[in-house]
């Protein structure tokens, strides 16, 4: 498979396991998870087909992880991300002394005013490393690369979660758990 056609694939899952599973007449049970079968008979009578070949491909050979299978193989979901209403049973566990959070400069007037929300999500989105960070706020602008004081923030009752692919959740940030860069 072409990296061209992988990534259409990619952004075709993360639109219908993340923000429009009804779009494709698919239904997120608890957790996420959608049956193989059902996602692969939704998208081909969308005129999308997609074999389990290629969807194996695709899922492990994402850059991101965004999407996992379970231990059986026939049921998958996004990993984190999603604008639609879903509880994925992560359960809470205890953050790294400190997390990176990657953003645009022109938004950080809003961060420190109000801290970091999800906003459109269901949570904030927390990277454990500076890179991964900043290549997430490189996507929206000029980036810029906030330490969030994650050991702090769970110790003051702020509970977390990590998701599949690594990327840490938490309902929000307020500001007096960020520093910006020296």
């Amino acid at each position: 498979m072409n990296e061209k056609y992988r990534i259409r694939v990619s952004k075709r899952l993360s639109r219908h396991l993340r923000h429009d599973p009804g779009g494709l007449g698919l239904t997120l049970a608890p957790g996420g998870w959608v049956p193989v079968a059902d996602l692969l008979a939704a998208l081909a009578r969308n005129r999308f087909p997609v074999s389990r070949a290629e969807l194996d491909e695709v899922v492990a050979n994402c850059a991101k992880q965004r999407f996992a299978f379970d231990e059986t193989g026939t049921l998958i979901r996004a990993s984190q991300g999603h604008s639609v209403r879903v509880d994925l049973e992560l359960s809470d566990a205890p953050p790294p002394e400190t997390l990176f959070h990657g953003t645009a400069t022109r938004f950080l007037p809003s961060i420190w005013a109000e801290g970091l929300r999800p906003m459109k999500r269901h949570a904030v989105h927390l990277s454990a490393t500076r890179e991964t960070a900043r290549k997430v706020g490189a996507r929206h602008g000029k980036p810029v690369v906030l330490t969030v004081a994650a050991g702090e923030m769970a110790a003051r009752g702020h509970a977390f979660q990590v998701s599949d692919n690594g990327v840490w959740l938490t309902a929000a940030v307020p500001a007096e758990f960020l520093s910006a860069p020296e």
